[in-house]
C-alpha cells in the first residue's frame, strides 16, 4: 500500500515454527520510490515474490536499486540474497551487523532461532557500510538519514526519509505485551529516548506494527514504559534467587503474564540483559 508520496509499504506475514506451537508473525518492508527504488528491509526467504508483484503493480517493474537493511534478523534478511540476485542490488546496513549478514551459518550457531534456514535465503555481502549521522543519497531529491538505534541488536540502525517526515525504526520500539527481544536493555532504553526527540516525525513506520501517522509520541512513551515494567519485573526476581537463564525467563514471563510461547531462550536472552541485582 502507498504510505505517502514516495513511501509504500509491502506486509509479509510468516510463520516460526517452535516446540510450543506455530508462532504467526508478519513483518512489514518498505519500497521508497523517486528517481530510484530503494527497498528498506528484505522480509524473510520468499518474500522477493511479493515485494517484486507489488513493484510491477505500481509500474516500477522488477527494479531494486539499493537494499538497506536495519538490522539482521531473519526477518529482515531472509530475502536479501535472491533479492540481490534478481536485480543487482547494492546492499547496505550498519558494521555490527555485518558478520550475521554475511556469514548466516554463523548467525544461525550464535542466535539461533527455530525455523532459521527456512527464514533466512542465504547470506548477502555488502556493498556499504552505513554509520550514525550519515545521508544516504536515493536519487534526485531524496536522502535518508541514518540514525543508531542499537539495544534490539548491537548494530540496529534507523532511518529517516525527513523531506516527508518518515521514521523507518526496525524493532527498535518495543511493542508493549508482545515478546521481549533485545540484546541490550540499557541501550534499548537510550535509543528510545533517543527517538522520542527527534523533531518532524510525521509517520513512524515499524516493522512488526501496521504504518502509524497518529500518536507517534504515545506509541514511544508506551515503549518505553513497557521496558520500564519489564525491568522491573526481572529484577524482582532476580532479588528473590539466583536463576538460571531459562528459570529467569519463566518467572518472568509469568509475572508479566506473557505467553507459554515466549519462554524461549530469545525471551531469555532479553532479560539476561538486565542489571538484576541493581538499584
Amino acid at each position: 500500500m502507498q504510505i505517502s508520496k514516495h513511501i509504500h509499504a509491502v506486509k509479509i506475514p510468516f510463520i516460526v515454527p517452535t516446540p510450543m506451537g506455530n508462532i504467526e508473525r508478519f513483518v512489514y518492508v518498505y519500497l521508497v520510490c523517486g528517481d530510484q527504488v530503494t527497498l528498506i528491509d528484505s522480509g524473510v526467504a520468499g518474500a522477493e515474490t511479493a515485494i517484486f508483484s507489488y513493484l510491477e503493480s505500481i509500474g516500477r517493474g522488477k527494479i531494486v536499486n539499493r537494499l538497506i537493511l536495519t538490522h539482521s534478523h531473519p526477518d529482515h534478511i531472509g530475502a536479501a540474497r535472491a533479492i540481490r540476485a534478481a536485480t543487482g542490488c547494492s546492499v547496505a546496513a550498519g558494521e555490527a551487523e555485518r558478520n550475521w549478514i554475511e556469514d548466516t551459518d554463523r548467525q544461525a550457531r550464535e542466535r539461533p532461532v527455530p525455523g532459521f534456514s527456512t527464514l533466512v535465503g542465504g547470506p548477502v555481502t555488502l556493498d556499504r557500510v552505513v554509520s550514525d549521522g550519515e545521508l544516504l543519497d536515493l536519487g534526485g531529491e531524496l536522502s535518508l538519514e541514518a540514525i543508531a538505534t542499537p539495544g534490539h541488536s548491537a548494530g540496529s540502525m534507523s532511518f529517516f526519509l525527513r523531506k516527508e517526515g518518515a521514521l523507518f525504526s526496525g524493532d527498535a520500539v518495543p511493542i508493549p505485551g508482545d515478546m521481549p527481544i533485545y540484546d541490550d536493555f540499557r541501550s534499548s532504553a537510550a535509543t528510545l529516548e533517543r527517538l522520542r526527540r527527534i523533531k518532524g516525525v510525521e509517520l513512524l513506520l515499524e516493522a512488526w506494527q501496521e504504518p502509524r501517522t497518529a500518536g507517534i509520541p504515545e506509541r514511544i512513551a508506551a515503549g518505553q514504559s513497557w521496558l520500564q515494567s519489564i525491568d522491573a519485573a526481572v529484577r524482582m526476581a532476580g532479588q528473590e534467587a539466583e536463576h538460571d537463564a531459562m528459570t529467569l525467563c519463566r518467572q518472568v514471563a509469568t509475572r508479566l503474564g506473557l505467553s507459554p510461547l515466549a519462554m524461549n531462550p530469545l525471551v531469555a536472552r532479553s532479560f539476561c540483559s538486565h542489571d538484576m541485582k541493581g538499584t
